[in-house]
């Protein structure tokens, strides 16, 4: 690619991410994934400081998007996080692009990128099952209380739709024994929240996002496998 497009297309990232959240599902979820995979131009000899994970593993995705977030300057010199909701983890980044700490997380019970209209609404009557999603795209949080006055991160307050600690629930959730699980698979279970234990929340959340502005980007839901020859014969 001519290093004239190359510097054009970095300085599109910003508007991109800006614009996800006035997306359809299906579009927005598209460019999420395209930055999300874009070729890290800032990484040349002689560029800004690179994003450090510490020595953490994480997705090729969620190191992308960090990425993308530090190098790319899309966060604007703020505090960060990313929310891999394949690997079901939170990922926490000082302003300075170093890893703050990263932690299993609780998702929303539905999967889907999209949020349902006027769902910030029905917390109180009760969000039915399939609206329960964790919406992705790049979003401007801001700490706050929510109504029982407890200090959580509102990435769409609109929506209600925050980073906040494990709190009490019904034993039949088994919310505590599912983030200590080893496994993904059984993190889905929230309202839509991204939900992680308290110790991690004051350790790590609170102190980094919990002073002020900064953005959460959230990965969309995994592609679904491709079905086997034998498997597409058999849904025919």
């Amino acid at each position: 690619m001519p290093r004239q497009a190359e510097t054009v297309r970095q300085k599109d990232i910003g508007q991109y991410m800006k614009s996800i959240g006035s997306l359809g599902t299906a579009l927005r979820r598209v460019v999420v994934w395209m930055l999300a995979g874009l070729p890290l131009f800032a990484m040349a000899a002689g560029a800004a400081p690179a994003v450090d994970f510490r020595g953490e593993s994480a997705s090729p995705q969620a190191r992308a998007m960090a990425r993308t977030a530090f190098e790319h300057g899309d966060a604007r010199g703020l505090p960060f996080a990313v929310v891999d909701k394949k690997e079901a983890r939170l990922f926490v980044f000082h302003a300075d692009g170093r890893l703050a700490g990263t932690a299993p997380a609780l998702l929303g019970l539905a999967r889907g990128d999209s949020v349902a209209p006027g769902v910030g609404q029905m917390v109180a009557a009760g969000i039915p099952p399939a609206w329960r999603t964790t919406p992705a795209g790049r979003y401007d949080s801001q700490p706050g209380p929510n109504l029982k006055g407890e200090t959580v991160i509102w990435v769409d307050y609109d929506a209600a739709f925050a980073i906040h600690r494990l709190r009490p629930s019904p034993a039949r959730e088994r919310r505590a024994e599912r983030l200590a699980s080893p496994s993904p698979d059984d993190n889905r279970i929230s309202l839509g929240c991204v939900v992680v234990t308290g110790e991690f929340f004051d350790r790590v959340v609170a102190p980094v996002l919990g002073h002020g502005a900064g953005v959460v980007y959230v990965l969309p839901e995994p592609a679904p496998a491709p079905l086997a020859q034998g498997d597409a014969t058999r849904q025919l």
